[in-house]
């Protein structure tokens, strides 16, 4: 059984008892496009998707089964990015901006109101005014970082550490130039920012987790984990993140942006996974009873 509180910024499925210090989070797999949003974009409905981290919720969508909340994104990426610090703002797409120090991230259009989609492909054909930029960040941007500091506080204070697994999607082309010429792709990427936002023992169980299921794990290349992961993580506070970074071409038609034949069988075994990541800490938060 769950428990849904939901705003316009996100939705957050609470189990009735959580179990354990495991978190997760779908920051970009929002799918509620404003209409207004739509309606002055240079992109098409289908396009804009591109973007997207589509059914990365649905796939974690049995975690308050296992005992484990799940906050998910309900504005998407293209409108404005939970994964960036609200002042990444990008002047090329914002009026009134100044230039700010380099950004790769802005450079790149991918600021936390981005101004292109995958491809490059630009989101809009002209710039935005800085109280629109600010309005985004206020009712969207806001309250999910809200929420979600709230959880990491709630847990942390109920079980002495919290663990956020932050879940994402790559496309499969991201990932074809990395590993040996022939050799095999990871299907999973765990970033942790090399060490600093997560323990080393946290990573190699959730890196097991994945193992355990089949999947091939590399970790930090080519995605080490952005702001949440920065933001978040401090594993000598024992608050660890960890960003996961799923293979779409295992569940997804990438040109449709739809499930292929094998999502249900990826799905079941996902949530295999969830609940390999969080029978470790329910076990050691509850240890058997010693016999008299």
């Amino acid at each position: 059984m769950k428990e849904t509180e939901r705003s316009d910024a996100y939705s957050l499925n609470r189990p009735r008892r959580q179990t354990g210090p495991v978190i997760f989070s779908s920051p970009h797999s929002g799918n509620h496009y404003p209409p207004d949003f739509l309606a002055r974009s240079a992109l098409d409905s289908h396009a804009i998707r591109s973007s997207e981290d589509a059914f990365v919720d649905v796939l974690f969508g049995a975690a308050p089964d296992h005992g484990a909340p799940l906050l998910a994104a309900r504005a998407p990426r293209a409108f404005i990015d939970l994964n960036r610090a609200a002042d990444e703002l990008d002047p090329a797409v914002i009026e009134g901006i100044d230039r700010p120090p380099h950004n790769p991230r802005i450079s790149s259009g991918l600021g936390v109101i981005p101004r292109v989609v995958s491809g490059g492909r630009a989101i809009y054909s002209g710039k935005l005014s800085r109280d629109e930029a600010a309005g985004r960040i206020r009712d969207w941007w806001h309250p999910w970082h809200q929420a979600l500091q709230g959880l990491i506080e709630e847990t942390h204070a109920a079980f002495g550490e919290a663990v956020l697994i932050d879940c994402h999607s790559m496309p499969h082309e991201a990932i074809e130039a990395h590993g040996r010429p022939g050799g095999p792709r990871p299907d999973i990427v765990l970033g942790d920012r090399f060490g600093a936002a997560a323990g080393r023992e946290v990573v190699e169980r959730v890196e097991a987790a994945f193992t355990g299921a089949g999947l091939r794990v590399s970790r930090n290349t080519p995605f080490a984990g952005a702001y949440i992961t920065q933001a978040y993580g401090r594993p000598s506070r024992r608050v660890h993140v960890i960003q996961v970074e799923i293979d779409r071409a295992l569940y997804m038609d990438e040109t449709r942006i739809a499930p292929h034949e094998g999502f249900s069988a990826f799905h079941s075994l996902i949530t295999g996974v969830i609940a390999g990541l969080v029978r470790p800490w329910e076990d050691r938060q509850n240890p058997p009873l010693a016999a008299e």
